[in-house]
């Protein structure tokens, strides 16, 4: 019998959004061999379609101080300090390591970074690249960087199946066709699971594959019940359904109007905010959408979405565009530390589909693409240190649990913006796995704060401030994190 195909590499990362990208460029910039494993080509990535920017404090004006206190007051009492920190003050040095790659981001008339203004901050800290193309920019320009690396090896339309442990340890990385990866250092970064929900922003693949992987293989997720859901995701466009418009649009003075015509909220208040007075507008009045006004926006200030828009038949510069919330970030995933390391040995996660306890809440927009640096070299540099692995043959594979639409529809009606117990209950008996923990988190968690809110327990107990639902077995425990 022929023995499986094999691939040695020091470090193994499964995802090739913005945080499996700058994870293996740093390990790799350190000398590190890598192989990045990707279910997709690299321009398809969740990544590659973020409009968001980067969250630093670079103007004048600002601090990581006042980001930090911005990161808190968005995250609702559950932000974990100590990775706020972390992300607050390592993200200026890492814009400047970005432009190093020849990143190229918006400057003003006198060549200074262009800093917008989205909801939630209060101060102008996002840096973008080509308005609202920012992650598109950003992909490129590091998948640039790591196909001409020598010590990069890129396995694109290759799917992890599940990990590869021995004696407790994870050694690497087993693919559905077989093909198995050994590596001192294992990194998950395949993103979120926002298209677990039938109404989201996010490309399909995004259905916690890498969650599923890391919590099979024994480790910790927490936090699942904090989805966000983004306020302005185009609705009833034939072509463009929950195609995302920008936060930084409102940021530049657009505004949201219900089928009266009447403003009804701060457009620029945190995200759990905006979308749920938009969902109280839907339900009070029956309309499937309230009217984004873009008309006040310079044209051509976003020319992505503009086209994006036009081609559908949509004109922002003379009409209103459609919009209702859509599950777009999940600020749970896979519990790990300030280096991505987790609970299981030799394993490390990044990005969407870690959970340090950065969001709480409810994300603070721009905020996810400045951590995946932040965190991503932080995980290159740690996993290095794990020692060197040798031994037996991989695991066979096995197959990758995807959502059915009746899943997806599950989780709208019983895990959307508004939940409670009968809901919830009916979610526990869903076929997918992950769908079931979401439900026990949000069951657990019988408050609303940020993003989750429980029509039964629509108070805030402030006994649970910084308390995160960690599912390590079966049931979810609330732990203290600082």
């Amino acid at each position: 019998m022929a023995l499986p195909e094999q691939i040695d590499s020091e470090l193994v990362v499964v995802g090739a959004g913005a945080a499996g990208l700058y994870t293996a460029l740093t390990a790799a910039s350190l000398g590190a061999s890598v192989t990045v494993i990707s279910a997709t080509p690299l321009a398809q990535t969740a990544s590659y379609w973020a409009q968001g920017g980067l969250a630093a404090a670079l103007a004048a004006d600002d601090s990581p101080h006042l980001h930090l206190e911005d990161t808190e007051a968005a995250g609702r009492g559950l932000v974990r300090r100590s990775a706020a920190e972390v992300l607050v003050n390592e993200a200026p040095a890492m814009v400047g390591h970005l432009q190093e790659l020849r990143m190229h981001f918006d400057a003003d008339s006198s060549g200074n970074l262009a800093l917008g203004l989205e909801g939630g901050h209060s101060r102008r800290r996002i840096v973008h690249a080509g308005g609202s193309s920012t992650g598109r920019r950003l992909a490129r320009q590091l998948s640039a960087s790591l196909v001409r690396h020598p010590q990069i090896k890129v396995l694109e339309g290759a799917r992890a199946s599940n990990l590869w442990q021995e004696n407790g340890r994870v050694v690497g990385v087993v693919c559905e066709d077989g093909l198995a990866v050994r590596a001192r250092g294992t990194v998950i970064a395949t993103g979120g699971a926002a298209a677990l929900w039938n109404r989201t922003t996010n490309p399909p693949g995004s259905i916690g594959i890498g969650i599923m992987l890391a919590r099979n293989a024994g480790a910790a997720v927490a936090d699942l019940e904090f989805v966000q859901f983004h306020p302005t995701a185009v609705v009833g466009v034939p072509g463009r359904e929950g195609f995302l418009i920008s936060e930084a649009i409102r940021g530049e003075g657009a505004t949201l109007v219900g089928p009266d015509g009447e403003r009804f909220v701060d457009e620029l208040a945190p995200r759990d905010e905006v979308a749920r007075s938009i969902w109280s507008v839907l339900e009070q009045t029956g309309a499937t959408s309230v009217g984004l006004d873009m008309r006040s926006v310079e044209d051509g200030r976003f020319p992505n979405i503009e086209e994006a828009l036009r081609q559908a038949g949509v004109d922002p510069a003379k009409e209103l565009v459609p919009v209702a919330p859509a599950a777009h970030y999940l600020m749970g995933g896979v519990v790990s530390d300030l280096n991505g390391a987790t609970d299981v040995e030799g394993l490390y996660v990044v990005g969407e589909s870690a959970c340090t306890g950065l969001h709480g809440a409810n994300r603070l927009a721009s905020n996810s693409l400045s951590e995946c640096m932040v965190f991503g070299a932080r995980a290159a540099r740690t996993a290095l240190d794990e020692p060197p692995t040798a031994g037996g043959l991989p695991p066979a594979p096995v197959g990758v649990a995807i959502p059915s639409r009746q899943t997806r529809d599950a989780m709208w009606r019983d895990a959307g913006l508004v939940r409670n117990r009968e809901g919830l209950e009916r979610l526990l008996e869903d076929p997918n796995p992950l769908a079931a923990l979401v439900a026990r988190c949000a069951l657990a968690r019988e408050e609303s704060r940020g993003a989750h809110w429980r029509s039964d327990f629509p108070a805030t107990d402030s006994n649970l401030d910084s308390m995160h639902a960690v599912i390590a077995g079966d049931q979810p425990s609330f732990q203290l994190w600082r």
